[in-house]
């Protein structure tokens, strides 16, 4: 499965964005997909395996817990596709940022 593949579902999104806030026991990380999205125990527990499998989380054991938190380089491939488009974008902020300061010199700032 690749890295957009994991992304495009919702619980795993979710499940990455608590996670990346601090890490959390698997029950914690339970109780919040099941309120929100309505599946079960088992079916979290499918989404933090592919979390793992994948690269975007790793586990820890705590006695009988399994503590989860965001494994960066799971989104590497992420920045890789990212690192092909952002030279266009860069490209286009410089040209702004010339035309503000042409803006500037002529006095027509707002």
């Amino acid at each position: 499965m690749n890295a957009f593949d994991v992304l495009s579902d919702p619980v795993r999104r979710r499940t990455l964005e608590l996670i990346s806030q601090k890490e959390h026991a698997s029950g914690e990380i339970v109780a919040v997909v099941e309120a929100e999205f309505g599946i079960s125990q088992s079916a979290v527990s499918q989404h933090l395996r592919v979390l793992r499998d994948t690269g975007f989380a790793k586990v820890r054991k705590d006695g009988a817990k399994r503590c989860y938190e965001i494994d960066p380089s799971g989104f590497d491939d992420v920045n890789d596709w990212l690192d092909q488009l952002r030279h266009f974008w860069a490209s286009k902020m410089d040209a702004l940022a010339t035309e503000i300061e042409r803006g500037k010199r002529s006095g027509n700032s707002t």
